[in-house]
């Protein structure tokens, strides 16, 4: 018992301060992107061509689809010009499919739920994950969230073993063509109003299994999303961002 209690004094207070705080990130994070029309040349589709999904189009207008983009950096090597960049901001969530798609503009970050959603959510919600075939990646950021570092708890956030126990999904995965039945089982297990969260590019669009035959492109095929969270993986703190933001807690 002595040897348990030395060694917590010894580690300290492990939870991170966010969103109190600035948030910790590594130097090679590649965070929201932003796009410099006026450095786009006519006609040069470099990063277009670049781009493992294609998530960029450069025939008229710069545009880059944050739902399918993997952030992998090959369009930022690829432009001569520097019109594309990644800078470190780590807030990413969208509520509409819509809002993910950059013109240059600003990024319409999540808005909260209404206030009748927010008065049965925002003190607890509890969240059934579904893994609806992805690699793991998504999934593992994920679960660091229930972690001492991150401590999902804290805000009242919580997974749960059963969708019947759930207020709602949190979807990671193209949704496989063997997952989907088992997706929208899930989904109807889940007592209504209940939300859904598509976390990752394959939640979102298929990531890079898009348009394959085995493959739904994404959550949104079939089951309502409510909330996006972007990413190959999106940093668990993007994540957390995300939640926050649906629930009212960040603005």
């Amino acid at each position: 018992m002595l040897k348990v209690l030395r060694a917590r004094l010894q580690q300290g207070h492990r939870t991170i301060d966010f969103p109190d705080g600035a948030p910790a990130l590594p130097e090679r994070f590649r965070g929201q992107p932003v796009l410099d029309q006026a450095r786009c040349e006519t006609g040069c589709r470099a990063c277009a061509e670049s781009c493992p999904t294609d998530a960029i189009t450069s025939d008229h207008r710069l545009q880059l689809d944050l739902g399918r983009c993997l952030f992998c950096g090959d369009c930022v090597e690829a432009c001569p010009q520097g019109a594309i960049r990644f800078t470190r901001d780590h807030r990413l969530a969208t509520r509409s499919r819509n809002d993910l798609v950059l013109r240059g503009q600003a990024l319409q970050l999540a808005h909260a739920l209404d206030e009748k959603a927010r008065r049965l959510f925002g003190r607890s919600l509890k969240l059934r994950q579904v893994s609806a075939g992805g690699c793991n990646a998504c999934e593992a950021d994920v679960n660091v969230l229930s972690t001492v570092v991150f401590d999902l708890g804290r805000f009242g956030i919580q997974f749960v073993a059963s969708p019947r126990h759930a207020d709602g999904l949190l979807i990671t995965g193209p949704v496989t063509e063997n997952m989907r039945v088992a997706l929208q089982k899930t989904y109807d297990a889940v007592p209504a109003p209940k939300l859904v969260i598509a976390v990752g590019a394959c939640a979102i669009s298929g990531g890079p299994y898009i348009d394959h035959p085995e493959v739904h492109n994404g959550a949104a095929s079939v089951v309502p999303v409510d909330l996006y969270v972007p990413g190959c993986p999106p940093h668990p703190l993007t994540i957390l961002d995300g939640l926050l933001r649906l629930l009212g807690r960040l603005r």
